[in-house]
């Protein structure tokens, strides 16, 4: 249906030009619609603000122990998240008692105590692990290795850090790298760290200046300063290849 338009007096409207003001020369059409609001919250009917859907697929990474999948975006969509370094930290801590081995970087390390653990409690190990899944944006290393499994029973934690290293060949990346701390009250570690060090290295396949380790007390403050427990921090940085 046709709508009116209802003259505007030319009288009443005026353009300005430099310093002189003159009057419109016709009539103006003047809409019989409400004007618009320019406080609405609408949008036109011509716009979306609804994000295009993009279809995840999960990618199951399968360990020695068990598979467990994570969501990834399209190809297209994850290529252009793929960066030059990636980096990770990682915490464990295990309680000290007497009957257990003290296994630190894959040493055995003379002691009264040692790791109370479903594994061979290997505290830096863990850690290590930890970091460079972290770094990978995958689960942590109970997720992997869960201790409710007793296929992991004392198990020898070179065993995760050598899945841990796979899946980050597999990702496309190598060890840039590592800062370990060690915290405990004791025993003294400094006639070992080098050998930790070494080991550590070795089985990560990476050079030893590479990787570095280091050892604090806690000022016999709480379990780890009272020789009740043991813990290990760990930041890592991997390149990609």
């Amino acid at each position: 249906m046709a709508m009116a338009a209802t003259p505007v007096n030319a009288s009443s409207i005026a353009t300005t030009t430099g310093t002189t003001t003159k009057p419109l020369s016709r009539s103006l059409p003047r809409s019989n619609l409400p004007a618009p609001n320019p406080y609405s919250l609408r949008t036109p009917s011509s716009l979306s603000l609804r994000a295009a859907q993009t279809t995840r697929r999960p990618v199951v990474f399968a360990s020695a122990s068990t598979a467990f999948e994570v969501d990834q975006a399209p190809a297209s969509a994850a290529a252009s998240k793929v960066l030059p370094f990636r980096v990770g930290h990682g915490f464990d801590l295990h309680r000290l008692e007497p009957g257990y081995p003290l296994i630190i970087g894959g040493i055995n390390i003379p002691h009264d105590k040692g790791c109370e653990a479903h594994s061979d409690g290997d505290v830096l190990l863990h850690c290590v692990v930890d970091a460079i899944l972290g770094a990978l944006g995958l689960p942590d290393i109970g997720q992997i290795f869960p201790d409710s499994d007793p296929k992991w029973r004392g198990a020898d934690s070179s065993v995760f850090i050598r899945e841990a290293v796979r899946l980050m060949h597999e990702a496309g990346y190598e060890i840039g790298n590592l800062d370990a701390t060690l915290i405990l009250q004791r025993p003294k570690l400094s006639p070992h760290k080098e050998t930790m060090r070494a080991n550590l290295a070795k089985l990560l396949g990476a050079d030893p200046s590479f990787v570095n380790l280091k050892a604090k007390t806690h000022e016999k403050v709480d379990s780890l300063g009272e020789n009740r427990s043991i813990a290990a921090h760990t930041v890592v940085l991997l390149m990609r290849k």
